[in-house]
């Protein structure tokens, strides 16, 4: 990544509102849409769940109202749809050729569930630049690509070390959306982390769905619940989850069983329901708002690169919430380990350990 993306991150966490690791910020770089009006038109084609999940696709929502308000676009300049539980790769596809078609450029597809439908697309559409959310090159690649990935590892290692420092029953859990590889990731970090801060906790894992399945479990709030509640029930006292939508039902468990769980892409402290907010002792931020903000901003600069821009701890990417005040007592800790991963002291694998 290059030294202008990492200039916009630092810039967008910095304009943070609440705390600074909130991953919720609004990203504004203080054009309050006094710039000359822009004639791009952008198109955002939702992961499951869409605007409103209050995870990954807000997460992704923020960096397009950023990038509406500083470019200072109109309504019709804005074209955003959703995906919906159960629906084929070719409906996917069908979303993405009806935002190029209608001249929206450049399109951003959230979510990695996008990948088979863009290798059909985007060579249809060479003069329009796709960026999508987690999707490696190995998933899908073009002249017209960019791959806007995370290093979700090292930030789940971080809330993994809170959960170490903060167990009291020696037990915690994982709950993941869907079995697949970019999940793993974040079940990898976590454990790392875990292992790191307390060597010997027991970490009890959960997947909710398969692809089979159309990763249905990153919108199933009631497995979500019950998933944890059987974990909470197992002697865990803190989940983690890593299940977009679905994580609204952890925290539910969560608060029935006055346990605490870690939030994940947003800080979810900031979006919960009063009612199971206490429970929420912190959240892996990932900051898919800059991610969308930086592919967006290049777009209108002329400046989009094809291929894999990755977005970790070093630019401020990923990271860890502090809303709530519940790691405060810990932040130290948390910061010295951020600290050695970046140097290269620790090396968080992006593969669970057995």
């Amino acid at each position: 990544m290059g030294l202008a993306a990492a200039a916009l991150v630092g810039a967008l966490t910095l304009a943070a509102c609440g705390s600074s690791d909130s991953g919720n910020s609004s990203g504004d770089s203080g054009s309050g849409g006094s710039a000359a009006p822009s004639n791009l038109k952008i198109g955002m084609a939702y992961d499951i769940g869409g605007r409103g999940d209050k995870s990954f696709n807000d997460s992704a929502a923020v960096g397009l109202d950023t990038a509406k308000k500083n470019f200072n676009l109109s309504d019709d300049n804005v074209k955003e749809l959703s995906a919906r539980s159960g629906e084929t790769d070719t409906d996917r596809a069908t979303r993405l050729e009806l935002l190029a078609k209608s001249g929206f450029n450049p399109v951003v597809a959230v979510g990695f569930a996008y990948a088979p439908a863009l290798k059909t697309v985007a060579p249809k559409y060479p003069n329009v630049k796709f960026g999508i959310i987690d999707a490696t090159p190995d998933d899908v690649s073009g002249p017209n690509v960019t791959n806007l990935t995370f290093a979700e590892e090292q930030g789940s290692f971080l809330v993994g070390a809170a959960a170490g420092l903060k167990t009291t029953t020696g037990t915690v859990g994982f709950i993941g959306g869907c079995s697949v590889p970019l999940i793993a990731k974040f079940e990898a970090g976590y454990k790392a982390g875990v292992e790191a801060a307390k060597a010997g906790t027991k970490v009890l894992t959960k997947y909710l769905s398969t692809p089979q399945q159309n990763c249905s479990g990153f919108n199933d709030p009631a497995a979500g619940q019950e998933a944890a509640k059987g974990m909470y029930d197992g002697g865990a006292d803190i989940v983690y989850a890593a299940a977009g939508g679905s994580g609204s039902g952890v925290f539910t468990a969560a608060a029935a069983a006055n346990k605490r769980a870690i939030g994940v892409d947003s800080d979810q402290y900031l979006s919960a329901d009063p009612a199971v907010q206490k429970t929420i002792m912190t959240s892996m931020v990932k900051r898919v708002n800059v991610a969308v903000l930086q592919f967006l901003t290049d777009a209108k600069d002329g400046k989009v690169k094809a291929g894999q821009e990755i977005f970790d701890l070093k630019v401020d990417g990923v990271g860890y919430a502090t809303s709530g005040g519940k790691v405060d007592d810990i932040k130290d800790v948390l910061d010295g380990y951020k600290a050695q991963i970046i140097s290269g002291a620790i090396t968080v694998s992006d593969k669970p350990q057995k």
